[in-house]
């Protein structure tokens, strides 16, 4: 792997189209590190030096239409961490249910790469999620981060999940199959996810297991990585994983961040408001503005002194 320099500045790539993009992508990468083709579908951006080794899965529609600048969070991230990273990337769907994938793991543990590392981290978000839990057993005592991952789309255990059918045509019951079972042979494995989304609810709760901290991200909406990374948190999360010290109450000390980010907090403020709870509207209302300033909570908050008022004087009329 090569090692990207630490003032270098990254293209943005956001205004291409998808072949522009591919191609830009793989200069770039060919610039600074290496560009594997492991079929159609799947390809590894291997860049960075270090101690420490962070895998990333992402999808390619992920990175086009999730980061401002259309670059994979792993090419990044091995700038702003210093490390070497791993990121496997498809352009489909696929949850990395294929053969290359599965041989290219294999190559990995079989030529010892992951035990040259003093800590590995693997990363990822949905289908980068369950790939994440999944091939982290190829590197065991290794820390995952995964964000509203899947456990599984085999029909005979999640048939509940209407939402991916075209991927029930792959094999979930071979190798690195239900992402739970192979999340246990890591150090710790955080799993992030909304347990608003009833759905990604069901498949986090399959992931009751040792060694694995299911930790609930309210309303952070559908996109809790990009949460995360407008709080700033992020990296830090990452930063722990790589250094083998990320827990339910290192992560919570992050999260802590929640406190000072608007929609969060305008999320938390739609709820109590439609609960009709006027009492925790004012204290919500009344802890923001100590804090910073938001137009919003200050209405909110002069609705509720109105209407207290406005029932006051009724009271008194009536008596």
């Amino acid at each position: 792997m090569s090692n990207a320099s630490q003032d270098q500045a990254w293209p943005d790539l956001s205004e291409l189209n998808r072949q522009e993009w591919a191609q830009a992508l793989r200069e770039l990468v060919e610039q600074h590190g290496e560009y594997l083709d492991l079929d159609d579908d799947h390809h590894v951006i291997q860049m960075g030096e270090g101690e420490r080794l962070l895998v990333t899965f992402e999808s390619a529609h992920d990175i086009r239409n999730g980061q401002e600048d259309a670059l994979p969070i792993g090419l990044k991230m091995a700038q702003t961490l210093n490390v070497a990273v791993i990121t496997v990337m498809c352009q489909r769907p696929t949850w990395f249910r294929a053969p290359t994938v599965f041989a290219f793991f294999d190559a990995l543990t079989d030529d010892g790469v992951f035990d040259s590392f003093e800590h590995v981290a693997f990363f990822g978000t949905g289908l980068g999620g369950y790939a994440a839990a999944a091939f982290s057993v190829s590197a065991p005592g290794c820390d995952v981060v995964a964000v509203s991952p899947q456990a599984t789309l085999d029909p005979r255990v999640a048939e509940w999940d209407p939402r991916f059918a075209s991927a029930r045509r792959f094999s979930w019951t071979d190798r690195y199959g239900f992402a739970p079972e192979m999340a246990e042979a890591t150090r710790h494995t955080l799993v992030l996810y909304n347990p608003e989304d009833d759905l990604e609810a069901m498949h986090v709760s399959l992931f009751a297991r040792d060694g694995i901290t299911r930790f609930r991200c309210r309303h952070m909406g559908r996109d809790v990585t990009g949460a995360l990374d407008d709080m700033r948190i992020l990296n830090d999360t990452l930063r722990l994983a790589l250094a083998g010290v990320l827990g339910e109450a290192s992560f919570a000390r992050l999260y802590r961040k929640r406190r000072d980010y608007a929609p969060y907090l305008r999320a938390l403020l739609t709820e109590t408001e439609d609960q009709d709870r006027p009492k925790l509207t004012s204290w919500l209302a009344e802890s923001v503005l100590q804090r910073k300033n938001m137009p919003r909570m200050r209405r909110a908050l002069e609705r509720v002194q109105k209407a207290a008022e406005a029932s006051a004087e009724a009271s008194e009329a009536a008596e």
